[in-house]
């Protein structure tokens, strides 16, 4: 696809993921239907209608791509896709159950095995990420559109870092460590790649294996705003995976920490 059509595709996904992101808090105020998954981890209905609100929408916009959504997919059925959606209905499932708000609605189309559009919508924080190419990020907040490019907006010669643990301990410790962190926030929903694509946060490290849908439309929205994402050696990674597996992640706001 060319850039022009990823744009109309992305702009064409911004009221959609709105509108479903004010259904999360509709649901979540009624209170949340809740049933347990096979793996044990929670499902509401509330990422249920999600997920057939933003398939709804791209099924209209690109209607022969297929659609790989948490909520549906056969991870009995090896995965031989190289162009496809990847949907996280609600990243941060726990989060959205107990009311916080870093929870994020997810959308991220690969092309060719590489990221090639996001979007993110923050409901709680009246935040909407997307990206469609390189130098092609953006944010809008409270109706305000604003291009992402990773410049910093902490303190200069500071480095803040995002993980997903209170307390980070082994191999994590250590690069935090090696990156001479100043601080760091928990944080588990795809939320760090847009906090990092915005420049309020340097930079995110974990050696758990995501699943492709949780890091799609985030690794489209930071690298697309000049992030590097890699694993945590810093490889850089594609798509297409049999399992559905990515590898441990780095999100680095730029190649200099500091400035």
């Amino acid at each position: 696809m060319k850039n022009e059509e990823l744009k109309i595709i992305a702009e064409s996904l911004i009221e959609t993921t709105e509108r479903a992101g004010k259904k999360t808090i509709e649901l979540y105020d009624k209170g949340l239907k809740i049933i347990k998954k096979p793996d044990d981890s929670p499902v509401t209905n509330g990422d249920l209608e999600v997920d057939k609100i933003l398939k709804e929408k791209i099924k209209e916009l690109t209607p022969n791509v297929p659609i790989i959504s948490e909520e549906s997919v056969d991870l009995k059925t090896k995965n031989n896709l190289k162009t496809y959606w990847l949907l996280d209905p609600i990243d941060g499932t726990k989060e959205y159950i107990s009311g916080k708000d870093f929870y994020t609605l997810n959308a991220g189309l690969i092309i060719n095995c590489l990221p090639a559009l996001g979007i993110i919508g923050v409901p709680k924080k009246s935040r909407l990420f997307y990206s469609y190419g390189k130098s092609n990020s953006y944010l809008i907040d409270k109706n305000k559109k604003i291009k992402l490019n990773c410049t910093k907006k902490t303190t200069k010669n500071k480095i803040f870092a995002l993980t997903n643990r209170e307390k980070p301990t082994g191999k994590i410790l250590n690069r935090l460590t090696e990156f001479k962190i100043d601080k760091f926030l928990k944080i588990s929903s795809s939320y760090k790649y847009c906090l990092i694509a915005n420049g309020e946060y340097d930079l995110y490290i974990d050696e758990v294996q995501a699943n492709e849908w949780d890091d799609a439309a985030g690794h489209a929205i930071a690298e697309h705003a000049g992030a590097i994402v890699t694993d945590m050696d810093g490889k850089p990674f594609k798509y297409g995976k049999e399992d559905y597996k990515n590898p441990t992640i780095l999100i680095r706001r730029s190649k200099d920490l500091n400035v």
